[in-house]
Order: structure tokens, then sequence, then C-alpha cells
């Protein structure tokens, strides 16, 4: 038993709260226990230099951890300045969400992937992975009613724009135990640290893991994989099941 109650395969309390915010076309507020993410989606008409002329989309993110979401104070990023830390999982978000796009169908967009953390207790890149695909959704079908700027064809439907679902979750190992979807306390004291991000049919996007003065086998990392699949598939039908009618596969 851990120490909120959880088995060691089960997922923290799961929330997606969509269209949290009016200004966004696509905006949701997901809770993976206590760490909470903003999410929204945002379409702009033009792309980036290397892309014009070219007929094809873009997806990009940008992630940020609000001052008052850790017990002590983070600073803000200033003048252009962000950590390290940040840099990195704002790129996973976009490699992870570009897999499932077709950018050739999107014609010269850019769709803004925006993630801001409210509250963290780990897992914050998974959790705003898997809030980031919802509020893409929303975000592409609530462009699709408004005409596009000339030249700009209109957009296809979503069941074009989109070739699957993305959900993510960490895993690791803590006292030779595989544990599903660490929070803070146990992300911190883990042997190793695994996060995973796949297609909700099951393909492999991004294995990141890493043993922390430790090692871990073949086998441990088959399990921890295996583990993960299995908490894949539980976000996968959670996203299904808080988009309704909207989603946009099958």
């Amino acid at each position: 038993m851990r120490n909120d109650g959880r088995q060691s395969d089960e997922l923290r309390p799961l929330r997606f709260k969509r269209r949290y915010t009016r200004q966004a076309p696509g905006s949701v507020l997901v809770c993976m226990g206590r760490t909470t993410v903003l999410c929204t989606c945002c379409l702009e008409p033009a792309v980036p230099p290397f892309l014009v002329g070219k007929g094809k989309g873009w997806l990009t993110a940008e992630y940020a951890m609000l001052p008052g979401s850790t017990q002590t104070r983070k600073p803000r990023d200033r003048s252009g300045k962000i950590d390290g830390r940040s840099v990195e999982i704002q790129r996973l978000i976009g490699r992870a969400l570009r897999a499932v796009i077709n950018l050739d169908a999107l014609g010269e967009r850019t769709l803004w992937i925006d993630c801001d953390v409210l509250e963290a207790d780990g897992g914050t890149r998974t959790a705003a992975i898997n809030g980031a695909y919802i509020a893409l959704i929303d975000a592409l079908n609530a462009e699709r009613k408004h005409k596009a700027p000339p030249p700009l064809p209109p957009l296809p439907p979503v069941s074009t724009l989109v070739r699957g679902s993305v959900a993510a979750v960490s895993v690791g190992l803590l006292d030779g135990r595989a544990l599903l979807d660490l929070d803070y306390s146990e992300d911190k004291d883990a042997d190793v640290d695994l996060n995973l991000v796949m297609t909700g049919a099951g393909d492999f996007i991004e294995v990141q893991a890493g043993g922390e003065e430790a090692t871990f086998s073949r086998k441990q990392l088959d399990n921890l994989l295996d583990l993960g699949k299995r908490g894949i598939d539980t976000v996968t039908r959670a996203q299904r099941a808080a988009l309704g009618s909207n989603w946009p596969l099958d």
C-alpha cells in the first residue's frame, strides 16, 4: 500500500475539465492527483519561416510552472530565458502531439499548445500531455466553425487531421517495487524513473528512463513498460470519456 492508499498499479484520480477558459478555442484543466495543469490550444494562420510556401502546418508547445506551484516559490522565467527542464518538457509535449497530427492536412497554420502548471506533485509533463491532447481536439473542432482567412483552405474534418490519440504516464522502481503514476514523494526517492508516451493504439512515441544511483535489468524495464502501457490504456479511456461525441477516432 502506498502513502496515499493506492495499489502499485493504480493511477491517481484523473479529471479533465474542458472549456476551462473562454478565450482559447481549446482549454482543459487536467488533474492527476494534486498535480494540476492548465492546457490551452490556439491556432495561428501562419507557419515558421522554414515552412512558408510548403502548404504544411506546424505544432509547437510551451510549458511553465507558475511561481506558486511548488512548496518554495519558483521564480518566473525572465527576458526570454527558460530553464533547461522547461525546455526539455515543452519539446517533449510538442513531439508527442506532432506524432498524431497530420501536418500536411493542416495547411499553413500553427497550433500553439500552452501548458501551465498550477500545482506540482509529480508527473507534470505526463499530465500536460494528457490534457493537451483534449485541448487540441477541442481547438480543431472550434476552428472548423470559422471561415478560413484567404488564401488558407478550410480545415478538413478532425478525423482527417488526427491520426490517433496520445497519452503519457510515469512509472518507477522504489525499494524494488514497480509503481505507476508516481507522486512527488515517490518520484524524489525512486531508484529508477521512467516517463512513457504512447498512442492509444499502443505504439511508442517516447520512453525516458534513467537510474538514480541505481541500475535496472531488461526484465525490470519490460515490467515497467507493461505497467505503463496499462496506465496509458486507462488514461486513453478517460480522454475518450471526457471528449464524448467529439472523440475523433473510430
